[in-house]
């Protein structure tokens, strides 16, 4: 796969409070392309972060209804891939940009 197809898999990491606590688990959760299968998440971020994946759990997240003074809208659905690192293996989110 290039990494061109990488880079547009992987759309950014999920930081919340849950996913900070999951971090002293060797668990990282991103933001993933919809059609993304499980294959292509492990690879591309094995390829991207030097890292070795143990497993990837996916779900697929609903976008709310939202409504304004134009009406009623709704949000675009998105899929989080929380993935499993080996022992040993970290992603520092710090020094990227």
């Amino acid at each position: 796969m290039n990494k061109e197809k990488l880079l547009t898999l992987i759309h950014s990491p999920y930081i919340t409070e849950k996913a900070s606590s999951l971090g002293s688990m060797n668990q990282v959760i991103f933001k993933v392309d919809i059609s993304a299968s499980k294959l292509e998440i492990k690879k591309a971020v094995e390829d991207l972060f030097d890292v070795k994946v143990n497993d990837v759990t996916t779900s697929i997240q609903k976008g709310k209804a939202k409504r304004n003074r134009f009406g009623i809208y709704k949000r675009s659905d998105y899929k989080k891939a929380f993935v499993s690192l080996k022992e040993g293996s970290e992603i520092q989110f710090e020094g990227i940009s």
